[in-house]
């Protein structure tokens, strides 16, 4: 009798314990390759089926598969859900005491198990490597490989042992899997593991369910408000947040919208977290607010929406995170609520986790003088980031991370505490000798900044969504989805490079900005408001600007030729377009952002929305009159407002109904009249039959006071 052919053994145990017909597109392939038993990458974007590639060829053999996995929730996920099917599966990790680590690598030699995930940070105790000698280990698969990776969006050092580890293993066959992976890091993960003539899938990162909008906001009032729409919408999904504090503002006002939802961060105790996890899951609330930890495989398919309050600090982590709605199939919806000021979180992060040199060292320098007879110090992070001065506490624990890594020194439990102390291992080592990589932290650093900056330049694309992220990955010709906002035309469809005129207008305006804020180590800090800085170009001889001396600038009266009406409008193109930002305090300050500092120096390209630039006076044969009465940016967001409805309605792109240009003539010139608002640059008879009568009635409303 013919043994089975291995893929087809493989698509039986996929009936028999899984209860599926066949595989998803890229299973097949992926898992044919790791039953012939050689080392592999795979890349495959979630809702892909990535864990059951090697669920299923771990179930088609002899011995035990290692699942090496960094959240502790992730991990319980996948047991929970294995053990459901009847699969003999167990988890270890700091959760449980070494007598049960222990009871269960009894089990693993005895063959008790198939699967057996465990957490990174086991493979440093010499212990636990030792008893792992004993097990007959078919195989090594490392979940979320991207942590190996320091260029990675989620690197864990804990991850970097790993390599070794496979060695004092006798080097099982290794199997990395990533929903996300740049070239570079790809190219890491395969050199970390020493992956031996490895296959490489890549499965494609296209979601075609997905549709993405970044929606740009300058207010928190108006991220709320497209919050609300988004949830009264699309009903089940997940609102990520950059740090705790905005979680719990967040949660708190989507409950005071009479909505069930749960918050998730990194501040809870475990217990906590999984009573909030599982309560989604269950779908015993159906939104979730959360910071980014959250989702990280959890097993409900019906997210519908995914809306990021604050700008994520990578493409990757950013297409990660989205990726977690719509993993049924079904239609979903991303939205990124983008203000550049938002930035200012994720460069305090790329501060916390690039420490420096010379914090490593004043860090280690504090446990020398701290030391007791025994090498141990006793003292918290907070402490430590109290006494050498340190303004970011983030970057107390990345040092400390650093030191762990070099062993110089290591953690301990204290007797009868929570907390831990630190004991140093080398004690007659100076800090000034301490052996430091000081170029690969630098490189580091600058690689984190790169990937905040690229995420920036996503935001601002006036390409399709979808595309651009697919290019970042490193797909060639990648298909235009037709589907998020860019494709849509509902934001982008007058963006664009300037002219020649415009392009001066634009660089002496940031010009006056810079002559108006204080140059630091860091960029550009802000001394005035935008009604200030603006009467300044325009020459004004107000009382305020000669007090302040302003007059004496080289840029004062620089645009008075362009009025202050356009100059205003310009202001907040600049501000949409992430050339300026306001600094929002008792009193909102604007300032050059780094991208702004290079086009005001003429370094790099740039594309915005431009107001219109005519002193538009109009008169038409029957004496209507209009008059250019200047931007009004509320009236804007309403006629932008009514043109979203009237679109949706007609189900047509935005810009059919009326272009971005056309709604700020209308928000200049304010027509109540049918006969006024033809006059308009844009609104030809057809289009104001059809469109234009609800705009006027906004018109009327606002000039009436309502």
């Amino acid at each position: 009798m013919l043994a089975m052919d291995p893929i087809d053994h493989a698509r039986a145990k996929l009936k028999e314990v899984f209860g599926f017909e066949d595989f998803l597109d890229g299973q097949e392939d992926v898992i044919g390759e790791i039953l012939s038993g050689r080392d592999g990458s795979v890349v495959m974007p979630t809702g892909g089926g990535k864990s059951l590639c090697y669920q299923l060829p771990a179930l088609c053999r002899e011995g035990v598969t290692l699942v090496v996995s960094p959240l502790i929730a992730l991990m319980k996920d996948q047991v929970d859900a294995l053990e459901e099917r009847g699969v003999a599966v167990t988890l270890i990790n700091s959760t449980l005491s070494w007598p049960e680590q222990r009871e269960r690598l009894e089990g693993m030699k005895n063959g008790a198990y198939q699967l057996v995930y465990i957490a990174p940070e086991r493979f440093r105790a010499g212990s636990f490597m030792e008893a792992l000698r004993d097990v007959k280990i078919e195989m090594v698969a490392i979940d979320e490989a991207h942590c190996l990776s320091q260029w990675g969006h989620d690197f864990r050092p804990d991850y970097m042992r790993l390599g070794k580890a496979l060695e004092d293993l006798g080097r099982p066959q290794c199997v990395a899997l990533t929903a996300t992976a740049t070239p570079i890091v790809r190219d890491d993960i395969r050199g970390v593991l020493k992956l031996r003539e490895p296959f490489e899938t890549i499965s494609g990162f296209e979601r075609p369910n997905l549709s993405f909008t970044i929606t740009a906001v300058e207010k928190v009032t108006q991220k709320y408000a497209r919050l609300k729409k988004v949830l009264s919408e699309h009903k089940t999904g997940i609102v990520y947040c950059a740090t705790r504090k905005k979680v719990e503002e967040v949660a708190e006002t989507i409950h005071s919208w009479g909505l069930k939802c749960v918050a998730y961060h990194g501040g809870m105790s475990d217990q906590e977290r999984e009573r909030t996890q599982n309560s989604f899951i269950s779908r015993e609330a159906d939104i979730a607010v959360a910071t980014n930890a959250f989702g990280m495989g959890i097993d409900r398919s019906d997210v519908r929406f995914v809306v990021h309050f604050e700008i994520p600090g990578s493409v990757e982590a950013y297409y990660q995170e989205a990726g977690r709605a719509g993993r049924d199939g079904e239609a979903s919806f991303c939205e990124l609520l983008f203000n550049y000021a938002d930035t200012r979180t994720q460069e305090f992060f790329i501060d916390g986790v690039n420490p420096g040199a010379g914090m490593i060292r004043d860090v280690y320098q504090y446990f020398l003088n701290e030391a007791d007879e025994n090498y141990e110090v006793h003292r918290t992070l907070d402490d430590i980031k109290g006494a050498i001065g340190a303004k970011n506490g983030m970057a107390i624990g990345a040092a400390l991370g650093s030191l762990l890594r070099g062993r110089w020194v290591e953690r301990f439990d204290i007797e009868g505490s929570r907390a831990k102390g630190t004991r140093l291992l080398q004690p007659e080592v100076l800090a000034k000798d301490l052996t430091i990589d000081e170029a690969a932290l630098e490189e580091k650093e600058r690689r984190d900044r790169e990937k905040l900056e690229k995420m920036v330049q996503l935001c601002y694309a006036n390409t399709c969504r979808q595309q651009w992220v697919l290019e970042y990955f490193g797909e060639e010709d990648a298909p235009i989805c037709g589907s998020c906002d860019v494709c849509r035309g509902e934001e982008s469809s007058e963006r664009r490079a300037p002219t020649d005129e415009e392009d001066l207008v634009v660089r002496k305006f940031l010009s006056g900005v810079a002559r108006m804020s204080r140059r630091t180590a860091t960029g550009w800090e802000g001394i005035f408001g935008r009604g200030r800085i603006i009467q300044m170009l325009v020459g004004s001889k107000s009382q305020d600007i000669l007090r302040t001396r302003l007059h004496e600038l080289k840029t004062y009266g620089l645009l008075k030729d362009s009025g202050t009406a356009y100059l205003n409008a310009l202001a907040r193109s600049l501000n949409d377009g992430g050339l300026i930002v306001t600094q929002m305090g008792e009193y909102p300050l604007v300032t050059l952002t780094a991208r702004g500092d290079q086009v005001m120096r003429g370094k790099t390209s740039y594309a915005l929305e431009w107001p219109g630039s005519e002193g538009i006076s109009k008169t038409s044969d029957d004496g209507v009159e209009l008059k250019d009465m200047g931007f009004d940016g509320r009236l804007y967001d309403r006629l932008k407002d009514v043109r979203t409805r009237l679109a949706k309605a007609a189900q047509v792109p935005a810009y059919v109904v009326f272009s971005n240009e056309t709604l700020e003539h209308l928000a200049r010139l304010r027509p109540k009249t049918m006969d006024a608002g033809l006059l308009v640059k844009g609104i030809g008879e057809a289009k104001a039959e059809k469109y234009l009568e609800p705009f006027l009635k906004v018109i009327r409303e606002v000039d009436e006071g309502d």
